[in-house]
């Protein structure tokens, strides 16, 4: 699933295989897009910021996207066969002599000048925890501005700080030792100052990883997410899982009922069965 640590990454690898070089072949399969033609014009750089990337092209233009749930870029040789799922699902390609870059399942893809536009596409979003402009100070105070918001649905929220997803989320307030049902406002007082630099240092640890990690141990990476009905890594009690959001974006989040003491939801509101 694309958070902060893994669209990094993708950055990395694009920017790698790009930078520096020269496009040869330019194909972006999107309606608004069918007449654009990059080949001929230099990759300067490619940048994450938050859950966005950002590919600028030489003549001032930005080519962005947004991976969402899963969305992917894919590097290959010359000669290597295409292999990120059916030709259908492909939404750009980008190639130099030595390189092809191609998007998979891109919900959002748009080319917008740089010097004018990428404001309009990422200026919404909180401090990067992966970017030069990291500022604890800020995301915190973006995150206590509505005390009474469900904290995992703040965390969710790219305009307090940006690179969380679910992943995180769950695995976050885990560590605060809360639900994610429990409003911001009610978090104790030393928890809140620290779940800046928390959530940062999760997603740092994790941004050269190939396999994401928050528990530090090998084979058993994760504390809660993903471990529906598994012992807690904590206390063995069964982890628990429940649909959180607004009910037309609502997510799997999984809490230890022990570890993380809290408000949870009613039993009839749990989507999932099986709890």
């Amino acid at each position: 699933m694309p958070e902060g640590d893994t669209v990094w990454q993708a950055a990395r690898r694009l920017h790698d295989a790009l930078a520096g070089r020269v496009l040869v072949r330019s194909d972006l399969r999107v309606p608004r897009l069918a007449t654009s033609d990059l080949t001929g014009r230099s990759v300067l750089d490619v940048t994450a910021r938050g859950k966005h990337l950002l590919t600028r092209i030489e003549g001032g233009l930005t080519l962005h996207s947004h991976l969402r749930m899963d969305g992917s870029w894919r590097i290959f040789t010359p000669g290597q066969r295409w292999n990120g799922g059916p030709a259908h699902q492909i939404r750009a390609v980008l190639a130099n002599a030595e390189r092809t870059a191609v998007g998979y399942r891109l919900p959002v893809l748009e080319l917008i000048r740089t010097e004018d536009e990428e404001d309009r596409a990422v200026g919404h979003l909180g401090p990067d925890l992966l970017g030069p402009d990291w500022d604890a100070d800020i995301a915190l105070a973006n995150l206590t501005k509505d005390p009474d918001r469900e904290l995992g649905e703040a965390l969710l929220d790219q305009r307090n700080l940006a690179g969380i997803g679910n992943v995180f989320k769950s695995e976050l307030c885990f560590l605060l030792n809360v639900t994610p049902w429990l409003p911001v406002g009610e978090l104790p007082a030393d928890r809140l100052a620290s779940l800046p630099e928390l959530a940062r240092k999760l997603l740092e640890f994790n941004r050269d990883r190939p396999i994401r990690n928050t528990t530090g141990r090998r084979g058993q990476d994760l504390y809660v997410y993903g471990r529906a009905r598994r012992p807690c890594l904590r206390c063995g009690t069964p982890i628990r899982v429940a649909e959180q959001g607004d009910g037309s974006r609502e997510r799997p989040t999984y809490w230890c009922p022990v570890c993380q003491p809290g408000p949870t939801p009613e039993p009839a509101s749990r989507g999932r069965r099986g709890r």
